[in-house]
């Protein structure tokens, strides 16, 4: 069959989490407060970082747009989400749909890219301290931030085309709450040979890639610090990557549970 969009469906239904409103009312409460909780949180980081001299730094500045990741993202899929618990409304456009998957995908791969600079910029910074002036300059900071958001949508944009090209004749419910890749593809009634290998594939590459970088910062960072003498100093040393440490350890581990499990 021809994998070109000859879609017959105009919208797709998203699976909620229930039908019972004693069920859908205290959701709607408890999502909506931690979505306002991380959109003051992450509000006030950027006032704290755009209002603060001394916090002009490569590492609040990596933070600064770490911060808008954390706040764009949910609101790719909250307001949605929460309209539905509301209206018990579960549609969504076809163009809706893929506006979601986009923007969706576009800003986890950014944050993935990001999280790698940041391991980055940690390893000057421990490894190197007398010369991380010198290396983390405005200009290349600018050129690293830059380019994990256009990789990011790159990304993203590359996965959305052959997603919604496939044709859509089965079922229009998606098996999520959201549009995303795996649920939508598994709508369609024509190959999704490509589509699947470009997860494989493409997705597979950015993020081992990443992950390495991570990985092998972190590698040289911990031994940096394994050999300062000075109880205070490796304290100092450790304070200083350990948050970024903790949200890459909790950003995998989410992306992992959604991703990597099996089908029920």
């Amino acid at each position: 069959m021809d994998t070109h969009n000859l879609t017959t469906i105009s919208e797709f239904l998203l699976t909620g989490f229930s039908d019972l409103p004693e069920v859908r009312y205290p959701l709607f409460v408890v999502f909506a407060v931690i979505y306002q909780v991380t959109l003051m949180g992450n509000g006030a980081i950027l006032f704290v970082i755009g209002s603060e001299k001394k916090l002009h730094t490569p590492m609040y500045y990596f933070l600064a747009n770490l911060a808008l990741l954390d706040i764009f993202c949910p609101s790719t899929t909250v307001p949605k989400l929460l309209k539905n618990l509301l209206t018990k409304e579960q549609s969504i456009s076809f163009v809706g749909c893929a506006l979601q998957l986009f923007l969706l995908v576009a800003l986890l791969g950014t944050e993935v890219f990001l999280l790698a600079v940041m391991s980055y910029d940690r390893y000057v910074a421990i490894c190197f301290p007398l010369r991380y002036n010198l290396i983390m300059t405005k200009g290349l900071c600018v050129q690293l931030t830059t380019s994990t958001w256009a990789a990011g949508f790159l990304h993203s944009a590359l996965h959305t085309v052959f997603t919604f090209r496939l044709s859509f004749c089965k079922s229009n419910r998606v098996n999520q709450y959201y549009c995303d890749i795996p649920p939508v593809v598994a709508l369609s009634c024509s190959s999704t040979y490509v589509a699947q290998m470009l997860i494989l594939v493409v997705g597979g590459i950015f993020a081992v890639s990443t992950f390495l970088i991570t990985g092998i910062s972190y590698i040289y960072i911990i031994f940096t610090i394994l050999k300062i003498r000075s109880a205070e100093g490796k304290n100092k040393a450790f304070s200083t990557c350990a948050s970024h440490l903790l949200v890459v350890c909790l950003f995998y581990g989410t992306v992992l549970s959604n991703y990597v499990r099996p089908s029920s």
